[in-house]
C-alpha cells in the first residue's frame, strides 16, 4: 500500500513539474444542477471549530503535504466549503478504515474522504451530494492512430482490463466483448505499453495519474468519453457528517453549490487534477 501511494503521491508531483502540460485542456466535471437551486439554510451554529477527519493516503484527493499536514482535492474543498460558511474549521488525518468510527464516537464532525456513498451509508449517515465521482475511461497508445472505442473494432485491435472488476463486467455487459485479462492495473498499463493491447479500460483516475506520471512515458491518452454508471462505478463520494447533523450537511451542500457557481472548485480541481480522469 505504501508504494502504491508514493507511486501516485510522485506521478501527481510530476503532473505540477510538467510545465507543457498547463497549455493541454483539462476537462472540469460539473456535479451541480443549476436549474436545482435549493432555499439557502441558516449556517449551523458552531460553538467550537468544525472538525474534519480524513485520511493520508489516497492522493490526489486526500494526502501528507510537504510539510505533512492534510491536503488534497477533498481537504482543500472543505476548507473553502468552511471559509464560504464562515465557519473554523480543524483537519485531521486518521487512518481510512476508522474514520466513520471516529465520526460517530464524535471524535469528528465531517469526514472529507473517498468513502463511496452507498444507501447503506446514507441509512447512518447525512451526505452531501457528491463533489466527485469515479469515470472509467479507455486508454490508447497515442503512436497508432487508433480510433475512439467501438465494440465493431475490439474484434481487431483487443481491449484489456483487470480481472474481477466492474469494468471487466461492464466491458462484457455493454461491449460484448472477451477482453484479456490482467490481475492488476500495473501488469495491464505494461500489457499496453508493450502493444500486448490496443486498449486498456479501467478506473480513469488511476489511469490519469499513470498517463501523466513517468510509468507511461508520454506513450498513452485517453480515447472516448467517460462511462458514469452507478450501479457499476459508484455513485462517488461527498462530505459525511452524523445522523442529527442534518444542518451542517445541508449547509456544505450549499457551500459546494456556491463553490462551483463561483469558480473555485474549478481552480482546486485544477490545482489537483492536471490530466482529468473526465
Amino acid at each position: 500500500m505504501a508504494a502504491l501511494v508514493a507511486a501516485l503521491l510522485a506521478a501527481l508531483l510530476a503532473f505540477a513539474a510538467g510545465p507543457a502540460r498547463a497549455a493541454e485542456p483539462v476537462t472540469i466535471p460539473n456535479f451541480w444542477n443549476p436549474r436545482a437551486r435549493l432555499e439557502r439554510p441558516d449556517p449551523p451554529q458552531a460553538t467550537r471549530p468544525i472538525r474534519f477527519l480524513t485520511d493520508d493516503e489516497y492522493p490526489p484527493l486526500h494526502f501528507a503535504g510537504p510539510d505533512g499536514n492534510p491536503t488534497g482535492f477533498s481537504v482543500e474543498l472543505a476548507r473553502a466549503a468552511c471559509e464560504k460558511l464562515g465557519l473554523t474549521c480543524t483537519v485531521q488525518a486518521r487512518r481510512f478504515d476508522t474514520l466513520l468510527d471516529a465520526l460517530q464516537a464524535n471524535q469528528g464532525d465531517v469526514v472529507a474522504a473517498a468513502i463511496p456513498l452507498t444507501a447503506s451509508l446514507r441509512s447512518g449517515h447525512q451526505v452531501t451530494r457528491p463533489y466527485f465521482r469515479w469515470p472509467a475511461r479507455f486508454v490508447v497508445r497515442g503512436d497508432k492512430g487508433l480510433p475512439a472505442p467501438d465494440p465493431k473494432g475490439f474484434a481487431e485491435h483487443p481491449v484489456g482490463v483487470v480481472s474481477g472488476t466492474a469494468h471487466e463486467a461492464y466491458l462484457r455487459t455493454f461491449f460484448k466483448v472477451t477482453p484479456k485479462t490482467y490481475p492488476d492495473l500495473g501488469t495491464a498499463e505494461a500489457a499496453l505499453r508493450r502493444g500486448e493491447v490496443d486498449y486498456l479500460f479501467g478506473d480513469g483516475l488511476a489511469l490519469a495519474l499513470w498517463i501523466g506520471g513517468t510509468d507511461a512515458a508520454g506513450c498513452c491518452a485517453f480515447a472516448g468519453g467517460d462511462y458514469l454508471e452507478n450501479r457499476y462505478f459508484g455513485e462517488g463520494i461527498g462530505f459525511v457528517t452524523r445522523k442529527e447533523d442534518e444542518a451542517l450537511a445541508r449547509a456544505l451542500d450549499d457551500a459546494l453549490q456556491r463553490l462551483w457557481d463561483e469558480g473555485k472548485y474549478a481552480e482546486l480541481y485544477l490545482r489537483f487534477f492536471p490530466v482529468s480522469p473526465f
